[in-house]
């Protein structure tokens, strides 16, 4: 007896929901905070021309229907400058290699194959993690991605290879798509709401110390810090107290400029992403403190 066509219809199945963790390396400043931000969709990382930017290891959480991706940031590898914060945000990303299903690695083909570079391939050769390269600023002109060919020879070091450019959004989406090849089926790591790991208090500080950064230009060492000391809710405003620690009072004088100045300018700025971000008047009150030792408790 010949099968009916109910008999012959296949029963419909629910897609698996993948999770997994993205590693993302890479030299400073090759964009790998702007990749995050973009992968994301939002802003969980802050952005500057400064190295070492990004000091902590951030997550970013990315949830589609096809499940949720969690990429972590991680400290550019900067060798030249020997210290104790060096040392322990290089530690960092050798602990972000471990346990984690991909790594992306981000390359700038503006800058040539240094010593930083190398460091990162020979952390990637003792891994069997998959990886993926990413060449970054696609968008720039073609005389100025100088090395670009350089880095199209790594390919065979990786399961793929994309070229694009993370600021400008460019060819990011098939990038998306490409990460969840990689991941297993599993549980959200995080709720379907939430996009990083890091607190509310963690991101006001990191806005403040972008505004540092962007204001000062290369004024500036790039181990400024800032602390949040006191967050208060009064309902129709937000208090915030932060403590902008550095490494001597001649770059304390430089934050805070000639009658004020530079730190005015700072808050502004800052104040007015957490307004916009927050959804929310915001009272900030900024100090200035200088301090030698202040890597040794980050």
């Amino acid at each position: 007896m010949s099968p009916n066509k109910k008999q012959l219809e296949q029963p419909e199945t629910t897609p698996s929901f993948k999770s997994g963790l993205i590693t993302l390396i890479g030299r400073s400043n090759v964009g790998k905070s702007t990749l995050l931000n973009t992968l994301i969709g939002q802003k969980v990382a802050i952005v500057t021309h400064k190295p070492q930017t990004t000091r902590n290891v951030i997550h970013g959480v990315l949830n589609t229907p096809q499940g949720q991706a969690v990429f972590i940031d991680t400290p550019g590898i900067f060798k030249e400058k020997k210290n104790p914060l060096s040392g322990k945000m290089i530690e960092r990303v050798e602990e972000s290699l471990h346990d984690v299903n991909l790594i992306i690695y981000v390359v700038d083909p503006v800058k040539s194959i240094g010593a930083e570079e190398r460091f990162n391939l020979s952390l990637l050769r003792k891994t069997k993690i998959p990886k993926i390269l990413v060449i970054n600023k696609c968008d720039l002109p073609e005389k100025e991605k100088e090395f670009i060919d350089d880095y199209k020879a790594l390919g065979d070091q990786f399961e793929s290879v994309f070229e694009l450019s993370a600021l400008k959004d460019r060819h990011v989406e098939p990038l998306r798509q490409k990460v969840f090849e990689f991941l297993p089926e599993g549980v959200p790591y995080y709720p379907p709401d939430q996009i990083s790991n890091t607190s509310e208090e963690f991101w006001i500080a990191e806005v403040i110390r972008e505004k540092i950064f962007l204001a000062l230009r290369q004024e500036v060492p790039y181990s400024t810090h800032v602390e949040i000391e006191n967050i208060e809710d009064k309902g129709n405003i937000l208090v915030i107290k932060a403590n902008v620690l550095t490494n001597s009072k001649e770059y304390k004088k430089m934050i805070i400029g000639k009658g004020g100045r530079a730190i005015k300018e700072i808050g502004i700025a800052a104040r007015k992403e957490l307004e916009t971000a927050l959804n929310k008047k915001v009272f900030l009150e900024i100090d200035v403190e200088a301090d030698k030792r202040w890597a040794e408790r980050v």
